[in-house]
């Protein structure tokens, strides 16, 4: 089977969890803290929004470390990952959203969307984090 970028990153954490994976400002996310707090947001998603693999989620968040843990935390459900610009707005998100096929939006409590943005007469979710 393929080796995916998932993998590479779980292997690394296998392999050395205490080396520095991300610098962010002032902190350090070492490859232990990703994988601990990706496998948190992944039993969170699974939980509370009953996420099931092959369901794609959009999310709408700033360039910020949140962002590589859900991503991971995407992977590991098995759900992939509509990345959206978090600086488009009106039509162009409306067409985004709509491209995607997402049933749910992942959104930073900065990013503003309308709560229950509705796309082509479907109405999405909007979850946000902290």
């Amino acid at each position: 089977p393929p080796v995916t970028l998932l993998d590479v990153f779980q292997e690394h954490a296998r392999r050395r969890p205490s080396w520095p994976l991300l610098r962010f400002q002032d902190e350090v996310y070492t490859y232990e803290d990703v994988e601990r707090r990706s496998n948190r947001a992944a039993r969170l998603f699974s939980r509370h929004l009953r996420l099931q693999p092959g369901q794609t989620v959009a999310v709408f968040l700033p360039n910020e470390p949140t962002y590589i843990w859900t991503w991971l935390a995407l992977a590991k459900l098995g759900c992939p990952m509509a990345c959206l610009n978090c600086n488009v707005r009106g039509r162009a998100l409306q067409h985004a959203l709509a491209a995607a096929q997402a049933t749910l939006i992942l959104a930073s409590p900065g990013e503003w969307l309308p709560p229950g943005v509705v796309v082509g007469g479907r109405k999405f979710g909007v979850l946000r984090g902290p």
